[in-house]
């Protein structure tokens, strides 16, 4: 499957790992933050990349501990829930400065929101990802900071 990274297709090295399953000898995952919160040791241990998926529901307060992660990603259970832009935003104001991923159910008409407030990947179907790119350079004139 490919994913758009800093506007541009690439081919995604990363899979999600549920929390009910083995996480394997090896290959760059990504686990949930409890999950993380709970093998950290484990996982640190682990040979290939180890990044978090944050859902809307994760502690903000906890953010501060996965800054050196090289992938975050943000779950998004449906579109109308925009709590995973306040953890981007607050990723990035923390100084992190790897991925940030979005997941699941967001729409196109918010990924130009999304990248201003620091996400700069998406895991979109394979249908919709012109779409997605185009949603990119919806506009030409900004009227608030970024965080990238």
């Amino acid at each position: 499957m490919q994913i758009i990274k800093d506007k541009q297709l690439i081919d995604n090295t990363w899979s999600f790992v549920a929390d009910d399953a083995e996480i394997g000898n090896s290959g760059d995952i990504t686990v949930s933050l409890s999950r993380w919160e709970q093998q950290k040791s484990a996982l640190q241990a682990h040979n290939g990349k180890v990044g978090i998926r944050l859902t809307s529901t994760d502690d903000t307060n906890l953010l501060a501990d996965i800054k050196d992660r090289e992938l975050v990603e943000l779950d998004f259970p449906v579109f109308t829930d925009g709590r995973l832009f306040s953890h981007a935003r607050l990723l990035r104001d923390l100084g992190y400065q790897g991925e940030i991923r979005a997941v699941g159910n967001y729409l196109a008409d918010q990924v130009f929101y999304l990248n201003r407030v620091g996400v700069n990947a998406f895991q979109t179907k394979a249908d919709l990802v012109p779409l997605v790119l185009k949603s990119l350079d919806d506009f030409s004139v900004k009227y608030q900071a970024s965080s990238i």
